[in-house]
C-alpha cells in the first residue's frame, strides 16, 4: 500500500516544521463581521471586536504559501493569531470552493476549537478535522455574534492514490507507476493522492506567484477534472529561489514552468530524455525559467545583453543559495540549453539528496 512521504504537502502541522520559528510577516488579519463590532458605553469599556488570522509558520519558509494539502478527514493543528479575545465557545465550518465536487461534506461543527487567550497570543492545540470529501475548502470561524472566513489558506483534500483503477482517476489517465507494489519505503513510494482540479479551481492560487494549473500534466485537455501530485516543499523552493534572485539584485517578478507534474503515461518508459523515475511523477519536481517581461523566453539574467544557458547558470546559483539555508529542501538541479524549440530552464526539485547534472 502506498505511504505518504512526509513534507509539507502532507500536512499543515509539516508546514509548520518548516516555518513556526521564522517570525515571517502573515497576510493581514481579516475584518470580523457587522455583528462582531457590538456598541460600547464609553472608549474605556469598548473591547476590541475579535479578529483572526492563521499563524506565520504555516505559509512555509517563504511566507508565500497560500494553500496546505492533506487526506479527507485529517486532523489539523491550525494555529490561529488573535486580534481581541477569541470567541467562547469557537465553533467552524467548511466551505467548498467553486469546483469541489464532494460539498455533501461540509457541516458545522461544534468541537471548540481553543479558549480565548490574550490578544496576539497562538492558540496552541487549535485541532480542527479537515472536510471528508476531496476539493478545495475555506475554513469559517463562528461564535455568538461573530463569524469570520480565513481567506489567506485554502485547504485541499487529496483524492487517494487507491481512488486509482486501471490507470484511471475518475476518467483522468495516470498509467502505472514503476514501483507500485514494489514494497519500496523511499521517496520514490508512489504519491499518496491526488488534487483534484476543475475548470472552476485550476486558477487557485497555491503560493503568491503560481497556480494549480501551472503544474498540470500538459495532456488531456478536454478531460474534466484532473488529477495533480504536489508536494508543497517544491513551490516554497520556487517562491524562495524568486526571493533569492531579488536579493541578488536581478528582477524576478514572473517564473515560467515548463513541465510540474507528469503523470507515468505522459513521462514514458524513459522516453525522450525522461527517466523511468521522474521526479515529475513524485509532484517534487518543476522545469523553469524566470519570464519577467512574459514573452516566454529565458530574462537575460546576468544582464549581458543576451539571453542564454548563462543566464540559466544565474538560476541555478539562486537555487544552491537556498538550498544552503534551508537543507530540509536540498533536491536536484539542472540547467537545460536552449535547443532552438525552447529556450534554456532549469530542473528544480526537493527530492531530499543533492543532484546536479
Amino acid at each position: 500500500m502506498p505511504r505518504s512521504r512526509p513534507g509539507l504537502a502532507a500536512s499543515v502541522s509539516a508546514a509548520l516544521v518548516l516555518g513556526t520559528s521564522l517570525g515571517l510577516a502573515a497576510p493581514g488579519a481579516l475584518a470580523s463581521s457587522p455583528g462582531a463590532r457590538g456598541a460600547a458605553a464609553s472608549d474605556s469599556t469598548r473591547k476590541e471586536a475579535p479578529s483572526a488570522r492563521v499563524a506565520p509558520g504555516v505559509f512555509g519558509r517563504s511566507g508565500a504559501l497560500r494553500v496546505a494539502v492533506v487526506d479527507p478527514a485529517q486532523a489539523l493543528d491550525l494555529p490561529l493569531l488573535w486580534t481581541g479575545d477569541a470567541p467562547a465557545p469557537l465553533t467552524y465550518a467548511w466551505s467548498p470552493l467553486p469546483g469541489t465536487q464532494e460539498a455533501r461534506g461540509t457541516r458545522l461543527l461544534g468541537t471548540p476549537v481553543g479558549m480565548p487567550v490574550g490578544a496576539g497570543e497562538p492558540i496552541t492545540g487549535s485541532m480542527v478535522s479537515a472536510p471528508a470529501g476531496s476539493g478545495a475548502w475555506r475554513l469559517h470561524l463562528h461564535g455568538e455574534g461573530w463569524s469570520q472566513e480565513l481567506t489567506e489558506l485554502t485547504v485541499l483534500t487529496r483524492v487517494p492514490f487507491s481512488a486509482k483503477r486501471r490507470g484511471y482517476v475518475n476518467g483522468y489517465f495516470m498509467g502505472n507507476w514503476y514501483t507500485e507494489g514494489s514494497g519500496r519505503s523511499d521517496n520514490y513510494v508512489p504519491p499518496a493522492g491526488f488534487i483534484e482540479v476543475t475548470p472552476e479551481n485550476q486558477d487557485l492560487q497555491v503560493s503568491e506567484n503560481f497556480r494549480l494549473r501551472n503544474f498540470l500534466t500538459k495532456n488531456q485537455f478536454s478531460v474534466w477534472p484532473k488529477y495533480v501530485a504536489l508536494d508543497l516543499r517544491l513551490i516554497d523552493k520556487l517562491e524562495l529561489v524568486m526571493q533569492e534572485l531579488r536579493s541578488m539584485g536581478i528582477r524576478a517578478d514572473h517564473m515560467a514552468v515548463m513541465s510540474g507534474f507528469r503523470t507515468p503515461a505522459y513521462n514514458g518508459p524513459g522516453e525522450g530524455g525522461r527517466a523511468r523515475l521522474s521526479r515529475h511523477t513524485y509532484g517534487d519536481a518543476a522545469d523553469v525559467w524566470v519570464d519577467s517581461d512574459q514573452d516566454g523566453y529565458m530574462d537575460d539574467l546576468n544582464q549581458d545583453g543576451r539571453r542564454d544557458t548563462r543566464d540559466a547558470e544565474v538560476l541555478l546559483r539562486a537555487v544552491e543559495r537556498v538550498e544552503a539555508k534551508y537543507p530540509e529542501l536540498v533536491g536536484g538541479a539542472g540547467v537545460y540549453r536552449d535547443n532552438g524549440a525552447r529556450g534554456p530552464f532549469v530542473h528544480i526539485d526537493v527530492r531530499g539528496t543533492r543532484s546536479r547534472w
